[in-house]
């Protein structure tokens, strides 16, 4: 996995970040570039949550907790009080996979919803995908929603925000990647070739797809093979099956 210095050629905001839910928190607290501010916790959940020595923490009511992180959070009882982490470039990128023979990477054109990116993130964290990476514009922010969808793997593996998605994906061809297009309308399914050692996986939104200038930067498009009565499915689940299939046919 890549090394998390988290550099980025786009300039992250400082407003600190409200994470919630028992399996976020303690990964953030684990993560040596979390800049942790305060935690808090109701009776209930101190009684069972490991607090780490010096770090600051408070016991409050869960209105309290509510009225940082909303009533519908699934906080369970904490929440945890954290600045930003630093961001993540494309060139740390490279640098951290230039000696690789194998390396795997997520790029997510125009999808947007902090769900789907959460839950997209944890997939790549469990096929061992280097990072994920998303246009800067219309990207959601560094939330406690997209932590909990991710259920920690925010702490585990960059999100890389960039500028120019199509410039991107021109600097990780020349240094070896090969991206690799998910499309319903392809002409190949997915299995119908192995997927290359170093690979861009480039998925799009349910809607609209890829954007025509990310798709004309990939090196070719695919498919799943699936039963023709759905039309599609959701887009993390479209991902994560694309992930297992390089997982599985390079033995990472």
């Amino acid at each position: 996995m890549a090394k998390q210095r988290f550099k980025n050629e786009t300039k992250g905001k400082s407003k600190d970040v409200w994470l919630y839910g028992i399996h976020p928190v303690t990964l953030a607290l684990k993560n040596k570039n979390r800049a942790i501010k305060e935690l808090w916790l109701t009776n209930s959940a101190a009684g069972e949550f490991e607090i780490p020595k010096d770090i600051p923490f408070r016991i409050v009511d869960r209105s309290q907790i509510e009225s940082v992180v909303g009533k519908e959070a699934v906080h369970q009882g904490v929440a945890l009080k954290t600045a930003p982490l630093k961001p993540y470039s494309i060139d740390d990128l490279l640098a951290d996979t230039e000696n690789d023979d194998k390396a795997l990477v997520v790029i997510l054109d125009q999808v947007t919803d902090p769900h789907n990116i959460g839950a997209i993130m944890r997939s790549s964290v469990a096929f061992k995908a280097k990072a994920v990476i998303i246009p800067d514009a219309g990207a959601p922010e560094e939330t406690g929603t997209l932590a909990k969808s991710a259920s920690g793997a925010l702490e585990l593996i960059p999100l890389i925000k960039v500028s120019n998605l199509a410039r991107s994906m021109e600097a990780l061809k020349k240094e070896g990647f090969w991206c690799v297009g998910m499309d319903g309308y392809a002409k190949e399914s997915l299995n119908a070739h192995k997927l290359p050692q170093k690979c861009v996986i480039v998925m799009g939104s349910e809607g609209d797809g890829l954007r025509r200038l990310t798709a004309e930067n990939c090196d070719y498009m695919v498919k799943l093979p699936m039963n023709e009565a759905i039309e599609s499915l959701n887009v993390s689940n479209a991902c994560a099956i694309a992930l297992y299939e390089y997982y599985r046919t390079h033995n990472v």
